[in-house]
């Protein structure tokens, strides 16, 4: 079909132009989907009566301005496949090569649940507790703790919106008999790639790099500061921690927990470099790091986070301008299941946020070559690995093809612009300004391909001016996310889970479908897509902004969705139910006995995942955890279209 066109007015930044988003669901599921559906620019539709808290899912449908409808459904978690709400038992008790004790702790798990109609993940606390957000988020406790604010609802908005794209850039690019015309997704599938790093590793053939116990960041310095440390340098962390006196022993044992910090979410550090930072004023500590090297930033509140919010959307889209139109550009036509096959995404990603953007393209059909330095990706060897190749890498980087080319000599760099000529999608998360430094920015490489999409993933899109290091941490710490997580009676703290980098990945993928829409909708001529970790946490953070705004209470109240110790694990409440179950002691009892002791009184709670390698024979996920060709674990698509 020919994609339907803009209107003259609205060429830059609006692909949705001329659509119409009718949405009825739990306000959690649509919060995401209405506000990113509106930015893109579709006519929004359906009341806040409609959204009522106790719906089982959120339903959206779009259609108008040439395209035929399409719909998603954003579930708290996927429908039941087995006897009430899970795998069958037989599936559980297979699901193992022997009989476990984890194995007979599932059994008895899936026969509570089995006891009682109503579905046990059901809501944000819950889905936390069943993927393991919870476990993850916890380690720096000892203990697994809930995220104050709404994350797998959140990233599942996300998905949805990108189902949505995803379809419509399907009708536009083959005709709607080549579109789905539905997609679903989950806030359990959205927490189950949040942790997806963390599962393959428990794959692996060895152990961590790093011991997993509690401890990490933020310091507190002598007048009350809670600050974030960050450096990539061992040599600039050994020079912070010498300049305020630190104990030489204390300094080598704290780089390893700290570099690791990212992949093991705990750094347990000797107390003594907490001891250092108590003894110096936040000043000397500032002074410390310009001196080394390392950046340091002390935590904002979501009250300052909100005076300074300036409103943005998540990501930005402006139409290129080649100096040449762009060409045709046959190739494979996507399919129901595959709506970007026959597209070519070129990644020159790092670490987490880029290579998990380039990860979704993929799984949406799309033949990702990452751009890697001379002897390839370093951090295929980050331990632990599977099969040789690191368990992390193998979770955001399996089934791409990979090129090699080094982008500081000029060979590497014309080496990158013959690749460009030839892709759909270019995406990057280099450091701010290198780009140009390159001439690789957008107007060079649109000169190259005036119908490519450029998109980069940053820290902090250039809307901040005091902006530190752009890490999951920093911008964590710098836009108050290490006090929204946290409920009021805790000292705020990043959460040391990589929650805005998996979040960053997804507005990422979000920002190159919505341009390769617009592109089709603008005749083929190349899209600028912006996104960062900074709207990351703003898309995060926009309910406690809102209330903090207003004057009212931004934080979690106290205890908020602390899950309670049975004398085997844990269980995690509702958050409707949460106030109510608290009054019941189970700490002695098992919790098989401890789930139908609550429910038995009306009250709905899940068991919280502890150990991730258990999520291969969890009841309520029906056997979705695979293993890769290396053996590393796998979860489930985002999406499933139909």
């Amino acid at each position: 079909m020919t994609s339907p066109p803009l209107t003259t007015a609205q060429t830059t930044a609006r692909p949705l132009e001329g659509l119409r988003c009718d949405i009825a669901g739990p306000p959690g599921l649509t919060r995401v989907v209405t506000e990113h559906l509106r930015l893109l620019g579709a006519e929004t539709h359906g009341t806040p009566e409609d959204r009522t808290p106790d719906a089982s899912g959120a339903h959206v449908a779009l259609a108008g301005a040439g395209f035929e409808p399409v719909t998603a459904e954003v579930l708290w978690a996927e429908p039941e496949t087995g006897p009430e709400g899970g795998a069958s038992r037989d599936a559980v008790a297979t699901g193992a090569a022997e009989a476990t004790p984890a194995v007979h702790d599932a059994l008895a798990v899936h026969d509570a649940l089995a006891d009682h109609d109503e579905p046990t993940v059901r809501d944000e606390p819950t889905v936390q507790a069943a993927t393991g957000i919870m476990a993850v988020h916890g380690r720096r406790d000892g203990a697994p703790r809930g995220l104050g604010a709404d994350y797998a609802a959140t990233a599942a908005g996300v998905l949805a919106v990108q189902g949505l794209l995803a379809q419509l850039l399907a009708q536009a690019r083959g005709g709607e008999a080549r579109a789905a015309g539905r997609v679903r997704t989950s806030a359990a599938r959205a927490g189950l790639l949040a942790v997806s790093q963390y599962l393959a590793a428990t794959g692996a053939d060895e152990g961590e790099a790093a011991e997993l116990a509690p401890g990490g960041p933020p310091f507190t310095s002598a007048d009350g500061t809670l600050f974030e440390l960050e450096t990539l340098d061992p040599g600039a962390w050994a020079a912070f921690w010498r300049a305020l006196d630190a104990p030489a022993e204390a300094i080598r044992g704290g780089w390893r927990p700290f570099q690791f910090r990212y992949a093991t979410a705990c750094a347990p550090f000797p107390d003594a470099l907490h001891t250092t930072a108590r003894g110096h004023r936040w000043t000397r500590i500032q002074e410390a790091a310009a001196a080394s090297g390392a950046e340091v930033c002390a935590l904002r509140t979501l009250a300052a986070r909100a005076a300074e919010y300036d409103g943005a959307a998540p990501w930005s889209l402006a139409r290129l301008s080649p100096a040449a139109p762009p060409g045709k550009r046959p190739g494979q036509l996507p399919t129901p299941e595959l709506p970007l096959a026959g597209m070519t995404v070129l990644e020159a990603g790092r670490r987490i946020q880029a290579p998990l953007a380039a990860h979704l393209l993929r799984l949406l059909g799309a033949d990702v070559v990452r751009v890697e330095p001379p002897g390839g990706d370093p951090l295929r060897g980050m331990p632990p690995a599977c099969d040789g190749v690191s368990a992390r890498w193998l979770a955001l980087n399996r089934g791409k093809r990979a090129v090699e080319a080094d982008i500081k000599a000029p060979s590497g760099r014309r080496r990158l612009r013959e690749l460009v000529a030839d892709a759909d999608v270019f995406l990057h998360n280099w450091a701010p300004g290198k780009a140009a430094q390159l001439g690789l920015d957008a107007a060079d490489l649109a000169a190259v391909n005036p119908g490519l999409v450029y998109a980069y993933t940053s820290g902090w899109a250039d809307r901040l001016d005091d902006a530190p290091m752009g890490t999951d941490f920093m911008v964590q710490a710098r836009t108050a996310v290490g006090e929204a997580v946290r409920p009021a009676d805790e000292p705020p703290a990043p959460s040391l889970m990589t929650l805005l980098d998996v979040l960053g990945g997804l507005l990422g993928a979000e920002a190159v479908l919505a341009g390769l829409l617009l592109r089709e909708r603008n005749g083929g001529l190349g899209v600028r897509a912006d996104s960062s970790l900074l709207g990351a946490a703003d898309t995060l953070l926009a309910p406690a902004l809102r209330r903090a705004a207003r004057g009212a209470e931004p934080r979690p109240p106290a205890g908020f969705r602390r899950p309670l110790r049975t004398a085997d694990g844990w269980l995690a409440p509702t958050d409707a139910c949460a106030a109510a179950a608290a009054a019941y002691d189970v700490s002695a009892l098992p919790t098989p006995e401890a789930l139908t002791l609550l429910r038995s009184h009306g009250l709905t709670a899940t068991p919280v995942t502890t150990d991730l390698a258990s999520l291969h024979t969890d009841p309520r996920f029906a056997a979705t955890i695979g293993r890769d060709a290396h053996g590393a674990p796998t979860v489930p698509d985002p999406w499933t279209f139909t």
